[in-house]
């Protein structure tokens, strides 16, 4: 079982890097077809099944199922520890069997997970609470296997770009971050010291609340004219930020995603119409 496990990591691993559709650590998605964009899953099994269900990727070739911060949260072992693990596992195997059309972006728990960073969720240390559960199942191939969490989970994109001029990414750089942003990180390979604070990594999957000045400036230095973003807790599952920001969740009850055309342009109000509960795929 350990050794399934680390070659499934590293297959997908190698499917993320060689990805014909990225572009540095940008996917660059074509210009006709259709996306099905999760926010934030955090270990949501039912909800994750819901997405794959929907997006149907053996019977839609020209659907690309994008995916966004699987880990720290859902199951938990009967020490409490948990188990989202395996749920990324699942992830890794539907992008090993469909690498043209399952993406990922990079969220920033998965940057504290590679980072070994604290990152608290509910109370918990949410790296203590997995490395204790993949200790319990792996044992003395436990550390081999967080090795291999991380190395999968560091071959993610950090954005995907649309023709139709829609960005998506975990999140943005907060306002004050703009100023030093460095805009190289999605052209060149990157480094740990990325992925820690105040690297560019870090400040992009991390950043929230946002102004519509900052918004505006980013979105004129991408070339987009609208964003799609994960990361900031929405109880309602989305909600419309400014003039030109959609914020989905997708890791409760009242989780939201969203499916839109390739081929047409939106405004943020029909893009808004595009948004559905993950509560209505049965």
């Amino acid at each position: 079982m350990p050794q399934k496990t680390i070659k499934t990591l590293k297959d997908a691993a190698i499917a993320n890097t060689n990805d014909p559709l990225r572009k540095g650590n940008i996917i660059e998605l074509p210009k006709s077809g259709k996306i099905v964009l999760s926010g934030d899953i955090h270990g949501n099994q039912r909800n994750f099944q819901r997405l794959v269900k929907f997006a149907d990727l053996e019977n839609n070739s020209n659907t690309h199922l994008i995916l966004q911060e699987i880990i720290h949260g859902g199951q938990q072992d009967i020490g409490g520890n948990c188990l989202s693990y395996k749920l990324l596992l699942q992830a890794a195997e539907l992008k090993i069997k469909f690498p043209l059309q399952v993406h990922f972006l990079m969220g920033n728990h998965d940057t504290a997970f590679i980072t070994k960073s604290k990152v608290l969720k509910n109370g918990l240390e949410m790296n203590i609470s997995i490395s204790k559960a993949i200790e319990s199942e792996f044992q003395d191939a436990a550390k081999n296997i967080e090795q291999q969490l991380r190395d999968f989970l560091f071959s993610q994109p950090i954005a995907a770009k649309t023709h139709n001029r829609i960005w998506l990414s975990h999140s943005l750089p907060a306002n004050r971050y703009i100023q030093n942003f460095d805009f190289s990180i999605f052209n060149r390979p990157l480094t740990l010291d990325d992925l820690q604070k105040p690297g560019s990594a870090y400040t992009l999957t991390w950043g929230r609340k946002h102004s519509q000045q900052t918004l505006d400036t980013l979105a004129d230095l991408l070339d987009v004219d609208l964003f799609i973003l994960g990361h900031q807790a929405q109880p309602e599952g989305f909600a419309k930020l400014g003039e030109n920001l959609i914020i989905l969740a997708s890791e409760h009850a009242h989780g939201h995603f969203i499916k839109f055309d390739l081929e047409k342009k939106y405004s943020i109000d029909e893009l808004l119409n595009c948004v559905i509960p993950l509560a209505s795929i049965e």
